[in-house]
């Protein structure tokens, strides 16, 4: 469930802050209807980029094909690459939360991508996703900024 923290407009920059509750289980988070919600008002036709970040030092920003069985495989992915254990030397919070400060090396924390004519430009089965394997943090922002 995602909410808009209200835009600001600056020099041709719209911005956007969604508020997203990712619960307390690791999430592959569709954003893509909040960006093209977005998009609709922020870029009004215009060719441009979207820039969607998170400033969260345990979370990261994907495109990737959803609904497939994608999001399950990534999370997946992970939990093999990046295990749920003691191994890590950041040991606060669930045990192997360690693990989720090193996923943004990974997975990056926003991601540009093209508008034209005030449309999210994605291949067919592209989506834009929030990445959040934190189960001690179930409340996420995520900042959109369009430039024309």
């Amino acid at each position: 469930m995602a909410g808009s923290g209200g835009s600001a407009a600056s020099a041709g920059l719209r911005t956007t802050v969604l508020r997203v509750r990712t619960g307390r289980e690791e999430a592959v988070h569709d954003l893509t209807a909040d960006c093209e919600a977005f998009l609709r008002e922020a870029a009004d036709g215009a060719d441009g980029l979207l820039n969607v970040f998170v400033p969260h030092a345990t979370a990261g920003v994907a495109i990737l094909e959803t609904g497939a069985g994608s999001d399950d495989d990534l999370l997946a992915a992970l939990r093999d690459l990046l295990p749920a254990d003691q191994r890590w030397s950041h040991r606060h919070g669930s045990p192997g939360h360690g693990r989720d400060h090193v996923l943004p090396a990974f997975i990056a924390p926003h991601a540009t991508l093209p508008v034209i004519g005030g449309r999210l430009e994605l291949g067919t089965w592209q989506s834009v996703v929030l990445v959040d394997t934190n189960r001690d943090n179930p409340d996420r922002q995520v900042r959109l900024s369009f430039l024309g």
